[in-house]
């Protein structure tokens, strides 16, 4: 009998799935990178081009530095066979891109090779049953694609040609607004969908309440960056893993779940600094490390061996007949060297947009002003909140409590505050 359990709900660090859509010139390529550019952080960027090579016009030109430009990775694509758009993404992920762009998704919908010539190629076989039929062929494509694109291991960017949508009344055509070159409802799934006109993007579609409705001229870094802040708001799962490993009371069994857990999760490559040396390494090995050590060994004395509800049914890792008792985990001699002050926690980085809510400071347009704030009140210049230690955020958070619970006044005794610091001298 299959059992359903629930499982406490949690909001996972993802990563974004953002849309850009809107008709020919109306900065969709010139916008994507730019957001790119904030989301990646220094990571490597790349462009599936379906447009001609038309992203090339905003790369670097060798030798001219004051001509600007956007470094990232250029794919030409002159087919646009959606299986081909999951092996990008396939490639992708081998190259660890931080970001890629998808420019423009709606080429695999109409284009040529396109989801819908497939779907006519297949309605057009003998005894298919047109293009009706055409679809049993078109669907599991498309499901694959879709697939591919938002299990992405890094931020995703596509942008979407637009036309204009008409409804018929009688003799009267009226113009209702534009519409995707996609499938009717792709736009449900994104995070952030932007409608694009002459480089000012008006946001139509968000899960990231500080972007709702908002109009931005150029939107770039500084909307990357709240986007980074809201997706900061979860728990990094790779982080949530590797807690349960150096927690007292780590069971061999727990840890062959905790495997199985970050496989399912295409988590075991995942790249992370071992909690005792600060060595780079990939999680999957320290699971097996942390396993390994507290993996139960034979002392001789007879008992009965363990209870099916122990085992793994997974290779040969049944324990043998006898007492068993778990092997000690010695430290690294190093392990207690300091490795540096604890960045901001995910669960602070979810407080602290709320907190700066509170003293009148959550709007998008107040970055500046909350930077300039955070800055003053932990003693020294960042740019970015994910710069923040745990201790200087837990400085701040506590501030902003203090401040946010005193109602009408918050927003005003908090600014008075801020000068009051900046006027201090240095």
């Amino acid at each position: 009998m299959t059992t359903f359990t629930f499982a406490p709900a949690t909001r996972e660090t993802a990563r974004a799935r953002i849309g850009l859509q809107g008709p020919a010139g109306s900065g969709k390529t010139k916008t994507a990178l730019r957001l790119a550019e904030g989301l990646a952080q220094g990571g490597p960027i790349g462009l599936a081009d379906t447009e001609r090579g038309s992203a090339l016009k905003y790369a670097p030109v060798p030798g001219r530095p004051d001509l600007g430009g956007h470094t990232f990775g250029h794919l030409p694509m002159d087919r646009h066979d959606p299986r081909d758009l999951i092996k990008v993404v396939r490639a992708a992920e081998e190259a660890k891109l931080a970001v890629l762009i998808v420019d423009s998704w709606s080429h695999f919908w109409n284009g040529r090779g396109g989801l819908l010539e497939i779907v006519e190629e297949a309605g057009s076989q003998k005894g298919a049953g047109g293009t009706f039929g055409g679809w049993r062929t078109g669907n599991p494509i498309e499901q694959e694609m879709l697939d591919a694109l938002l299990n992405f291991q890094g931020h995703l960017i596509v942008t979407m040609r637009t036309k204009g949508d008409y409804v018929i009344e009688g003799k009267r055509v009226t113009k209702v607004g534009v519409k995707a070159v996609q499938r009717e409802g792709a736009e449900y799934e994104l995070d952030v969908v932007m409608d694009m006109v002459e480089g000012t993007a008006t946001v139509t579609k968000t899960r990231y309440e500080p972007l709702n409705g908002q109009v931005i001229h150029h939107p770039g870094e500084d909307v990357a960056e709240l986007i980074l802040e809201q997706l900061g708001q979860g728990v990094d799962p790779v982080q949530a893993i590797v807690d349960e490993l150096v927690r007292d009371g780590l069971t061999y069994d727990r840890a062959l779940q905790l495997h199985r857990q970050a496989e399912a999760r295409r988590l075991l490559g995942a790249d992370l600094l071992h909690p005792k040396t600060g060595a780079p390494g990939k999680l999957g090995e320290l699971i097996k490390e942390y396993g390994q050590a507290v993996k139960p060994v034979t002392t001789g004395v007879t008992s009965p061996p363990p209870s099916s509800a122990t085992t793994t049914g997974q290779g040969d890792d049944s324990r043998p007949e006898g007492e068993t008792r778990a092997a000690p985990l010695n430290p690294p001699a190093d392990a207690g060297q300091d490795q540096g002050p604890t960045p901001v926690t995910a669960p602070q980085m979810r407080m602290m947009h709320a907190c700066f809510s509170k003293v009148g400071l959550g709007h998008k347009d107040s970055r500046p002003y909350r930077l300039r704030a955070t800055s003053l009140i932990i003693g020294r210049e960042i740019g970015s909140a994910n710069e923040l230690t745990k201790d200087e955020a837990q400085t701040l958070l506590d501030t902003l409590t203090n401040f946010g619970e005193r109602g009408e006044t918050a927003a005003s005794d908090f600014a008075a505050m801020v000068d009051g610091l900046a006027k201090q001298p240095a």
